[in-house]
């Protein structure tokens, strides 16, 4: 057998209690089946069915007994028969009972494979084991569980079996009990993994449908110093699943050619501009990359001399405290540290290391290069697993930390900055927090949409339309399987039960449509400019009862670098809502001083006294949101102190007509200048800055 090569028994109870789930059953196990297709070609699959009204299998025609399960499809190769067979199984009238199910997938897997193939024969079973399970005609019920996991482990039979119980408004909960304490009988005499789902949703993540061979990224020592060395395994604890790679083929093949790939072999061939009919050969290109105007040629035995080539290893750099580790620091997939399997005293010792972390509430910072030859280094946090089962060790996690070229300084003003006139008051919290607490994904102490039993609904929806395709060619895309929906859209049910909670969050806020933006033009760009009026401005500079000003408005989706003499306000509010960069705000507040200055400067007779009012009223704003209030008071000053005694001091008699004046610590908390010398301004200027 190929050595990944997987042997699936699906034993599937189609009785009268699963009928409410069987198209889920079928979404999924179909599904299990696709995906082997693609990645597993070699795999076999087989279906047994119990609750059945009719009986077929071997053991029934050998010793009797075993009645109402019929084998659907005995092991054999994954194809396209095997997608049918599952996407139409057909509702049974009767009672399964999953322990002789369970007997009769061993027999198929023992008569298929007899002692070969350990390690990769699986049964999954999917059932809700509402029904009693028949006595043996010797012993317990927990004897012949044990009977079965021992032949489980001699031959290397995994099982997977997944209990499914969404509403029973007439279960017998003892029987039920009695068919979970078997079932965990089973995890811990064989190799089994039970799972209980309460929904569809969740029902299609629970079953692995593809099946990947865990393989290490490193093995060897994790070194706490140069005398202290633990060996360790390391693996990838969670990796995005990616699209499968999609090739291109040709039809034009000939169909008598028996040894035709019909894969399409792409070449590429480099010309010169000056003659494009000459061909450049490899020997005479070479890669440039741009500095400045000009491009730097470097050839590849340049390239890889400038590599750095670090040494392969994991060291230990330090510890801290867990709590300096931000959540938004986390990079890429997730590591996990094992010890060495077999070897005691490494476990004993991560084991120490891990319960030590734990209790001083301790991280580690790891310096780690995987491969030998590896172009980087990373750095990156370990955290302590602590097992909570016996027979596994403890261990730990790993997330690659980022560095300076990898953090996005994305600055936001504090809302507790903000006056109270900004801020929510207490019915407006109080809705807020209904609107979250209606929301919650764990209303009963059950998670709803749990990683480990969420599938991608978008490859999912992938691998449906591949198999329908390769069966209709030109067949149209599928609307999305309402499973799948429920993953990527909220739940009407919740939406319509509480009603009266939207309604209330909805009466306390005012909600305004925001209409579809129009593409950037110039006659779009020379809007009309901000206007200042005391409506926006209170008599004692406080920020009006205007919830949202038009500062942070991104009237376009042009990048402005500089505030031009047109519009200069709206070129001002557009470089503070940048985002892409932490200079732009304080670029925009020097830049606006300037044009300030230049407007006064340039005045003549007062001809430029309003539009730069304007834009003191964007700039004093702006220095709010922004937590700048030091900024706009010390630049306010300064042109008090240089021109009051000239030409200009009319201006700030205008200035205190319009009531502009300094940023106090009611409007800004990061001010040192109080309420009432902010009145006073341009009376009392003795403040220090």
């Amino acid at each position: 057998m190929a050595r990944n090569k997987e042997a699936v028994v699906l034993l599937l109870d189609v009785g009268p209690s699963m009928h409410s789930v069987l198209s889920e059953v079928e979404s999924v196990c179909s599904m299990l089946v696709q995906k082997k297709l693609i990645f597993g070609k070699s795999d076999e699959v087989g279906v047994v069915l119990l609750g059945t009204d009719d009986t077929c299998n071997e053991l029934q025609k050998e010793v009797g007994g075993y009645e109402h399960i019929v084998v659907l499809r005995n092991i054999s190769v994954v194809d396209g028969n095997a997608v049918d067979f599952l996407q139409n199984l057909p509702r049974g009238n009767f009672r399964g009972d999953f322990i002789d199910a369970i007997v009769v997938g061993i027999d198929l897997l023992i008569k298929k494979f007899g002692p070969t193939n350990k390690g990769k024969q699986r049964i999954c079973l999917m059932t809700d084991a509402r029904y009693p399970i028949k006595a043996p005609y010797e012993g317990t019920k927990e004897d012949q569980v044990n009977t079965i996991s021992q032949m489980m482990q001699t031959h290397g039979i995994r099982l997977d079996c997944i209990v499914i119980r969404e509403k029973l408004p007439e279960a017998d909960l003892r029987v039920m009990e009695e068919n979970d304490n078997l079932l965990d009988q089973f995890s811990r005499k064989a190799i089994a993994k039970i799972v209980h789902v309460d929904s569809s949703t969740s029902l299609l993540g629970a079953l692995k449908t593809r099946n990947i061979s865990p393989v290490t990224v490193f093995r060897g020592d994790l070194e706490l110093s140069s005398t202290m060395k633990i060996k360790v395994w390391v693996y990838k604890k969670t990796s995005e699943e990616k699209f499968p790679t999609l090739k291109k083929y040709s039809d034009k093949a000939p169909s008598s050619d028996k040894f035709a790939t019909y894969e399409v072999k792409v070449d590429y061939e480099y010309k010169s501009m000056e003659d494009p009919d000459k061909v450049v050969p490899p020997e005479q290109r070479i890669r440039g990359y741009r500095y400045g105007p000009q491009v730097v040629p470097i050839s590849s035995a340049e390239w890889e001399a400038v590599k750095f080539k670090p040494e392969k290893g994991v060291k230990l750099l330090g510890f801290t405290d867990a709590s300096n580790i931000l959540r938004h620091y986390y990079m890429k997939d997730v590591y996990i540290f094992v010890p060495e399997p077999g070897n005691k005293k490494a476990i004993v010792a991560v084991s120490a290391i891990a319960r030590a972390m734990k209790d001083m509430n301790k991280s580690a910072i790891l310096r780690c290069v995987w491969r030998q030859g590896q172009g980087n280094v990373v750095i990156g946090v370990l955290r302590p697993n602590i097992s909570s089962v016996d027979n596994i060790p403890d261990s730990f996690y790993f997330n690659v930390l980022p560095f300076v070229e990898d953090v996005r300084e994305f600055q936001f003003p504090s809302f507790s900055s903000f006056p109270s006139s900004w801020q929510p008051n207490e019915q407006q919290q109080e809705a807020a927090d209904n609107l979250v607490k209606m929301l919650d994904l764990a209303p009963s102490s059950k998670e709803v949409l749990q990683p480990d039993y969420t599938p991608n609904p978008v490859l999912e929806r992938f691998y449906h339309f591949l198999e329908l395709k390769s069966k209709q060619p030109d067949a149209d895309v599928p609307p999305l399987d309402g499973s799948l929906k429920r993953i990527t859209e909220p739940n009407p049910a919740v939406f319509s039960h509480h009603k009266s909670v939207i309604d209330n969050f909805c009466k306390n806020f005012e909600l305004k449509e925001n209409p579809k933006k129009k593409k950037s033009s110039k006659r779009a760009w020379r809007g009309k400019p901000s206007t200042f009026s005391e409506k926006e401005e209170g008599v004692d500079g406080e920020a009006s009862d205007i919830q949202s000003s038009n500062l942070m408005k991104d009237s376009s989706n042009i990048n402005v670098e500089k505030i031009g003499n047109l519009n200069p306000v709206q070129d001002f509010e557009a470089m503070m809502a940048r985002r892409d960069s932490s200079k732009w705000v304080s670029k925009a507040i020097k830049d606006m001083q300037n044009h300030v200055s230049d407007l006064l400067e340039n005045s003549y007779d007062g001809d430029a006294y309003s539009k730069a009012i304007e834009c003191l009223v964007a700039l004093r704003k702006g220095c709010i949101l922004e937590q700048e209030p030091k900024e706009f008071n010390r630049y306010l000053l300064g042109l008090y102190e240089k021109w009051k005694d000239t030409d200009l001091a009319n201006f700030f008699e205008l200035l205190s007509s319009k009531s502009l004046t300094l940023i106090s610590q009611k409007e800004a908390s990061d001010s040192n200048v109080t309420e009432e010398e902010a009145k006073n301004f341009p009376v009392k200027t003795e403040l220090k800055f």
